[in-house]
C-alpha cells in the first residue's frame, strides 16, 4: 500500500495556489461590476489592436518595419543581458573573456553599422 501522506503538503500548496489565482482574477471582476466602474461602451466594445483601429481585413497585409524593429530590439537586448553578467566577473575571468567579449561586441557593432547603411533604423 502506497503512503499518500506525502503528497499532502504539495496539495496544499496547490489548493492555495489556485484559490489565490483565481481571487486575484475573478476579484477585480467582481468589484468593477459592484462599483459601478463596469459600463461597456461602443467604443470600449470595439476592437482595437497593436495601436490601430481594426478597419481592415485581418488577412491584410503587415508593415514588415514593426518585425524589423523588433528583431533589432532583440538582438540589442540580449546584447546587455551577456554583458552585463560579464561585466560583473570580468576581473575574474581573465583576457580570454575580455578579447571574446570585445570581439562579440565587435560583431553586434558590424550588424548595427549595416542595419544602419540599409536604412533599418528609419521610420519614414
Amino acid at each position: 500500500m502506497v503512503d499518500l501522506s506525502h503528497y499532502l503538503p504539495i496539495l496544499l500548496f496547490l489548493g492555495i495556489a489556485i484559490a489565490l489565482s483565481s481571487t486575484f482574477v475573478f476579484l477585480p471582476m467582481a468589484v468593477s461590476r459592484l462599483t459601478g466602474s463596469h459600463k461597456p461602451t461602443p467604443e470600449k466594445l470595439s476592437e482595437y489592436e497593436c495601436g490601430f483601429p481594426a478597419f481592415e481585413d485581418p488577412r491584410s497585409q503587415f508593415d514588415v518595419r514593426f518585425y524589423l524593429i523588433a528583431i533589432l530590439f532583440i538582438i540589442f537586448d540580449l546584447e546587455a543581458a551577456f554583458l552585463y553578467p560579464w561585466a560583473v566577473s570580468v576581473f575574474t575571468l581573465g583576457w580570454t573573456a575580455w578579447i571574446s567579449m570585445m570581439i562579440f561586441i565587435g560583431e553586434l557593432a558590424l550588424g548595427l553599422v549595416y542595419a544602419w547603411k540599409k536604412g533599418a533604423l528609419d521610420w519614414e
